[in-house]
């Protein structure tokens, strides 16, 4: 995966120990209701388009930068389908790099732009594609995505997050 100028300052200073890193995902549907996903390069797993939200950057505007960036498509973010973190949502990287990721899953409209994997970051992704539910269940997920999946097809009406399991004394 690139790293940004900020998250390779941020490592120079803590090494591998984990980051807590705000971060989005564009949820983008094509006619038939399937949903597009991204496969990394690195490990061939399929995510969602997305990635860090920039310092003085908004969360809607990172969606925008990273679906641009990722799959060569101009989205309009139109609501928020889901926000997320927790153990679930670390990842380590093959360097030893720990990042625990806080996301927000936007639902995007295309604008305008041709699906392709060779934009700003060619490098990073491989290959991008719309699937229905089954079949993205047979895809190798990034592990975070496979349980959040099902909520992301069934399109909820209002935000989905992970209900509290902590309660104060």
């Amino acid at each position: 995966m690139a790293m940004s100028p900020y998250i390779r300052a941020l490592r120079s200073q803590v090494g591998h120990a984990r980051l807590l890193m705000p971060s989005v995902a564009g949820i983008i549907r094509d006619a038939a209701g399937r949903i597009l996903l991204v496969q990394v390069r690195d490990d061939g797993t399929w995510t969602t388009p997305g990635g860090a939200i920039d310092p003085d950057e908004t969360p809607a505007d990172a969606v925008v930068r990273e679906v641009w960036e990722e799959t060569g498509l101009v989205v309009d973010v139109t609501r928020i389908i889901a926000v997320y973190g927790g153990q679930e949502f670390v990842v380590r990287y093959p360097n030893g790099d720990e990042t625990q990721y806080v996301s927000i899953l936007f639902s995007c409209s295309v604008r305008s732009g041709a699906l392709q994997t060779s934009g700003d970051d060619g490098d990073e992704i491989q290959a991008a594609r719309f699937w229905s539910l089954e079949d993205a269940m047979k895809l190798q997920l990034s592990a975070w995505l496979r349980d959040l999946l099902p909520h992301l097809y069934a399109d909820h009406r209002e935000a989905w997050f992970q209900p509290p399991t902590r309660r104060p004394a």
